[in-house]
């Protein structure tokens, strides 16, 4: 059997179904992609600066939050990667080049969904510890932080380490044409399964939730206040997580399909607009940590007035250095006719 490791990447998308690209369409998608990605680069980097910067952010929560902003931020990498190593550019690549744009998405990926697996766990030890934030070290937080990246680069360097089609043609899916079908079915159903996972983590805090809820009240003359209680916090995640899995399912789905060879469901067709979903995906999440969090809203208005007061300071003070550079010319200019004098 004969292995096909030299061959560019326009010989697979022969094989397994050409990915052609109008370069009107191109251009247009590059243009608003870059623009958009560059939204998903900056919100994501105001998030992680937020966290570091305002010392009330400084629990396990919010480190964890700052991860999932940080593996968002990847994303936005990979998507630009991605956007001008397409088209006709796509089937010049070497192997080795479309091993490295798909494992960035990969990675990205299982980053944010691995991240988000962590958070409902930490969120579910501080609901039954009826606490705002969990007992975490950040000893422990650390060690969550470097177990979800090193899962994260494993499940994105799995098909260049072997798990591919590349001696054997006839087991590459059509999305991702060096990718054999069993490696897609086991990536779209792991996800998935986590996916169902974290519902029912979620749908065991919000029951738990309901239920002190319910006593407290019975045993207080008012409401209880939701700030001092996990209640918050939860809703954030809740919000997150809703839309992580409205963005992704869709295209774990016809992964899944393309994984069991389904001939009927032409999933090449639904291969942009899927992705295009999944981008949208990283850019709205620090819209809702934002919206949904006053205090992040707060400080990310702080840094963003800090930066532009740092902007002018700096126009000001170059305009200074030229109008005393100006000055000394002058001054310079008159002694010179002075002496003449």
């Amino acid at each position: 059997m004969s292995c096909h490791y030299n061959q560019v990447m326009g010989f697979f998308y022969n094989n397994s179904g050409d990915d052609k690209w109008d370069k009107g369409q191109l251009i247009l998608v590059q243009v608003v992609g870059s623009l958009f990605c560059c939204f998903i680069l900056v919100s994501n980097a105001m998030v992680i600066a937020a966290v570091i910067t305002n010392k009330r952010f400084h629990y396990p929560f919010y480190y964890l939050l700052a991860n999932l902003a940080a593996s968002d931020f990847l994303a936005g990498i990979a998507y630009v990667y991605l956007m001008f190593n397409t088209g006709e550019v796509s089937r010049q690549l070497t192997v080795k080049g479309y091993f490295i744009r798909q494992g960035l998405l990969d990675v990205s990926l299982s980053a944010s969904l691995a991240n988000l697996l962590v958070i409902a766990l930490e969120r579910n030890i501080s609901v039954m510890n009826w606490k705002v934030h969990s007992n975490l070290t950040k000893r422990r937080v650390i060690l969550l932080i470097v177990l979800v990246w090193a899962i994260s680069i494993l499940m994105g360097a799995v098909p260049s380490m072997g798990w591919n089609c590349l001696c054997n043609l006839s087991v590459c899916s059509q999305l991702a044409p060096i990718f054999s079908r069993s490696y897609l079915i086991f990536w779209s159903a792991s996800n998935l399964v986590v996916f169902l996972v974290m519902v029912a983590i979620y749908m065991r805090i919000y029951t738990y939730v309901k239920r002190k809820t319910a006593v407290l009240t019975a045993h207080t003359s008012g409401s209880i206040s939701r700030k001092r209680t996990p209640i918050k916090l939860i809703k954030t995640v809740m919000v997150v997580l809703g839309v992580f899995v409205i963005c992704w399912t869709p295209g774990l789905v016809v992964l899944l399909l393309d994984g069991l060879d389904c001939k009927s469901c032409n999933v090449m067709k639904l291969k942009r607009p899927l992705l295009l979903l999944a981008v949208l995906n990283s850019g709205i999440n620090p819209c809702i940590y934002s919206y949904k969090d006053e205090e992040m809203w707060t400080t990310i208005k702080n840094l963003l007035r800090c930066i532009g007061n740092g902007t002018r300071r700096q126009r000001s003070t170059k305009a200074n250095r030229r109008d005393c550079k100006m000055i000394l010319q002058h001054t310079g200019a008159l002694l010179e006719e002075l002496k003449g004098v």
